[in-house]
């Protein structure tokens, strides 16, 4: 295929309207978007008016029936039924992270994609950014790891979004609010059967996980490969706390809620006998704002040592995930990201709640069951 993609978008939140709607405007070459589809009509409209979208859509179902080449879903919550639908009607599928909130759900996902011989791929975008790609490249050289420490100083987004012209949706009916919440809620119950969760580690495993750490372990396991174990969990709204083993090297996550201020902080460290590797990423709704990778050295036995602060490139991460997508839709190569690896990350933040509630290690925590039984 050398020509552009005709895509329908599903769901046209803040991260739509800030990041995907944007960069796929602005790729005319690649892709035209045909379709946008919102819970709210004045979200669907304004969203086609202003990326130049002929159809303006209230139901994901109507879009599976539009002459498309793809589906890229938005949505929060699960993006399972969205995702069958569109492979089911032949359309390659492009979802945001998570993938969805069950093991069983991602199974149906990756079968319907394989058996309709589509590309699903996962929008896990921080494995797209460039100074995540050169950390990878640069981990040989940091030597024999002793530590990998991870820490998110979470924040407000709305000040980074202040300045967007975002519409909001003030006209989705209640009884339609009431149906989605109580949807998601049958399948977070469906996610956590036989666990004996209680509501504070349910919030724990919908939001601090599955919304927010799912980018960190996900980075994670791009640079280290499958973890052996979760070593130790602790869950709050507040703070989250994991240790993850790789073998013999440990990793530790931190997550904090710091409402108080619009100075959001997400850093990867990584401490080598050779190398010390540090990647600090921004708040993820400032377009183009660069990463940051810190690389410090030195000579065993003397004093001398070096720090090199390198920004790798001003390419937003976002934009490069749709080069992917396309890339992968067009030569049938299959993407990064694609629904196993967004599997595999369900799985861990499972295997990261039975921890906390267990007070126990969790082997093998990205390792897929043939059926779900706990998640």
């Amino acid at each position: 295929m050398n020509e552009r993609l005709r895509v329908g978008v599903v769901g046209c939140g803040v991260i739509a309207q800030v990041m995907h709607l944007p960069h796929l405007a602005a790729m005319e070459d690649r892709y035209e978007i045909a379709a946008v589809c919102d819970i709210s009509p004045t979200v669907a409209q304004e969203c086609a008016r202003r990326f130049g979208a002929p159809r303006a859509l209230t139901r994901w179902e109507d879009v599976m029936a539009e002459d498309l080449d793809a589906v890229l879903v938005l949505t929060p919550g699960s993006h399972a039924p969205i995702a069958v639908g569109a492979a089911e009607s032949g359309k390659h599928v492009f979802v945001e992270k998570p993938m969805c909130l069950t093991i069983d759900e991602g199974r149906g996902m990756i079968d319907a994609a394989a058996s309709a011989g589509v590309t699903l791929m996962v929008g896990t975008m921080k494995r797209y950014d460039p100074a995540y790609e050169r950390l990878v490249d640069l981990l040989p050289d940091a030597g024999e790891l002793r530590l990998v420490r991870v820490t998110t100083l979470e924040s407000p987004f709305e000040p980074y979004v202040a300045h967007q012209r975002l519409v909001g949706a003030s006209d989705v009916p209640a009884d339609l609010l009431a149906e989605l919440k109580a949807d998601d809620d049958a399948r977070l119950d469906a996610a956590l059967a036989g666990t004996g969760a209680d509501e504070e580690t349910r919030h724990c495993y919908r939001y601090m996980l599955l919304d927010n750490l799912v980018h960190e372990f996900n980075a994670l396991r791009g640079a280290l490969g499958e973890p052996d174990r979760v070593s130790f969990a602790d869950l709050s709204r507040r703070v989250v706390s994991v240790n993850l083993g790789f073998g013999d090297l440990e990793c530790h996550l931190s997550w904090v809620d710091l409402p108080g201020m619009a100075r959001y902080r997400q850093e990867f460290n990584f401490y080598g006998l050779e190398r010390r590797l540090t990647l600090a990423l921004p708040s993820p709704y400032l377009p183009n704002e660069p990463s940051e990778l810190v690389i410090e050295a030195g000579e065993a036995g003397t004093t001398h040592s070096s720090r090199t602060s390198e920004v790798v490139s001003y390419e937003e991460a976002f934009k490069r995930e749709l080069d992917e997508f396309y890339d992968c839709v067009t030569t049938g190569r299959e993407p990064r990201t694609p629904g196993i690896d967004g599997l595999r990350d369900v799985a861990l933040c499972g295997a990261v709640a039975r921890a906390h509630l267990t007070r126990e290690p969790v082997e093998a925590p990205t390792e897929i069951p043939a059926k779900q039984e706990v998640a």
